[in-house]
């Protein structure tokens, strides 16, 4: 959507030369442009049954807790390695300059529990992707995941749908 696009800044070069970064807090701190966030996220996951919707650290905590609060479901967190406090159950993976670790607490998703993914942001896919991961482990189904922005040239949102994942993003960019 070009309203919302219009409110996200871009930052050329960061954090690396050649990445123009998209910086959702601009979109975040306008209240209207909020809660259309949050309702577009919401909309597809009324009545679908889920149990949770999962944020990925950290900025994913933004948009998941409010939309698990509009459908009425709980919230489960995917930290860093070593950010959670309890018996955690991990996934490594790899993005296009590094690899990293990611957690949930083992107890978070039940079997057979309906899940929405929801992050701000979907590029390579190696986060997300985890994430499932985590989230099958413990037995979860993903009913769908939710991005506010996609970069399709960077394959992610293609490697969900690719896995048979329901994949909606607000905003689309077709190049850095």
């Amino acid at each position: 959507m070009e309203e919302l696009k219009s409110k996200i800044r871009e930052i050329p070069n960061w954090p690396k030369t050649g990445v123009n970064f998209k910086d959702i807090t601009t979109l975040l701190e306008d209240g209207n442009y909020f809660k259309k966030v949050v309702d577009l996220l919401s909309e597809p996951l009324m009545g679908r049954g889920i149990g949770k919707v999962v944020g990925i650290d950290a900025r994913g905590f933004l948009a998941a807790a409010p939309v698990a609060y509009r459908i009425g479901a709980g919230l489960s967190i995917v930290r860093k390695k070593g950010k959670l406090p309890f018996k955690t159950i991990g996934q490594s993976y790899t993005l296009e300059y590094a690899s990293n670790t990611i957690e949930m607490h083992r107890d978070t998703i039940l079997p057979g529990e309906k899940v929405a993914l929801i992050d701000d942001l979907i590029a390579t896919g190696g986060t997300a992707l985890a994430a499932c991961d985590l989230i099958e482990k413990l037995g979860g189904a993903i009913a769908a995941a939710g991005f506010i922005v996609d970069l399709p040239f960077l394959g992610g949102s293609q490697k969900l749908k690719d896995r048979g994942y329901q994949v909606r993003s607000l905003v689309v960019y077709d190049q850095e």
